[in-house]
């Protein structure tokens, strides 16, 4: 049975995140536990999912909680994609941010990731808007994390 909760970052077993992150082949994310537990410990809001005692699902936000909502980080377990567990954890955090008008997250360019996220409400930055919006990004290496 999976069942579903909110936690706090500082309460995530950091083995356990470390396998689920693994599972997806996140290795970017594994190779700096330490950075991965800060992050964990400064998000907004942590929704996951467990079956068992095992970590198979989470879903974070971080936001200022009144303009602006930031999707992070929504990854399941492969043995339990495509079961509704992310749609439920992602429809947790948002509940928890519907006064926020603006919501958004970065993700890959792959059609089942874009319907995914459709599903949910969100567009990709040009259909999104009357065409006067604009994303940018910029990446940077933290020293040793990518090397």
């Amino acid at each position: 049975m999976v069942t579903t909760r909110f936690v706090d970052g500082g309460d995530l077993d950091l083995e356990q995140l470390l396998d689920l992150y693994s599972s997806v082949g996140w290795g970017a994310y594994t190779k700096d536990p330490d950075r991965l537990a800060r992050a964990m410990r400064g998000s907004s809001l942590i929704a996951v999912a467990h079956s068992g005692g095992d970590l198979i699902g989470l879903a974070r936000v971080i936001s200022d909680g009144a303009t602006v909502c930031y999707l992070q980080d929504v990854l399941i377990h492969p043995d339990y994609q495509r079961t509704g567990v992310g749609r439920g954890l992602v429809t947790m955090l948002l509940d928890r941010y519907d006064d926020v008008r603006q919501k958004v997250l970065l993700t890959d360019d792959e059609p089942g990731q874009k319907a995914f996220y459709e599903s949910l409400g969100f567009a990709g930055v040009a259909e999104a808007h009357d065409g006067s919006v604009r994303a940018f990004v910029r990446f940077d290496s933290p020293v040793g994390l990518l090397d």
